[in-house]
């Protein structure tokens, strides 16, 4: 089974491209935080993360370019890819990455610079591999665990 969920920040904006065919594909870093190193005897202790480069297509990436800025905080669901390439220097490259499959907001309105775009909110799924349409979860019924009340209905 192939399957990756991660949890973390963007690290920069999605960047969207269009593929020959008309296809969009969006691209963006997620910033995901390791548990804390155990440092040497009288030294503070410092967050690391892991900065993973994610890649989403079709809705799923028009999505993305339209709601995600650097520093929002998603849950991301999907599959690693390796993949490979020869560089211009007759080398091969490798590339490790996650395709996106799902993705759900994490955090409050105001957890960025951003906000939630206008209050959108749910999780969005990739569209099916057969060429299906792109199915979104409608508010509260996200993909991810129990519904969670819109801000305005959390007493405190």
């Amino acid at each position: 089974m192939n399957k990756v969920i991660l949890m973390g920040r963007l690290a920069r904006d999605p960047e969207v491209r269009y593929t020959q065919t008309g296809k969009p594909v969006a691209t963006f870093t997620l910033a995901v935080d390791r548990p804390f190193r155990r440092p040497a005897e009288g030294q503070p202790q410092q967050p690391t993360a892991d900065f993973i480069p994610i890649v989403a297509w079709n809705k799923l990436a028009e999505l993305c370019g339209n709601y995600l800025q650097k520093g929002r905080q998603v849950l991301v669901e999907g599959r690693m890819q390796v993949r490979n390439y020869d560089a211009q220097d007759g080398s091969k490259r490798y590339v490790t990455e996650v395709i996106m499959e799902n993705m759900d907001f994490v955090g409050s309105k105001g957890d960025n610079a951003g906000g939630n775009a206008g209050g959108f909110a749910g999780g969005f799924q990739a569209a099916a591999p057969s060429g299906a349409p792109a199915q979104s979860s409608p508010a509260g019924s996200a993909g991810f665990g129990q519904a969670m009340p819109a801000d305005d209905d959390i007493p405190f």
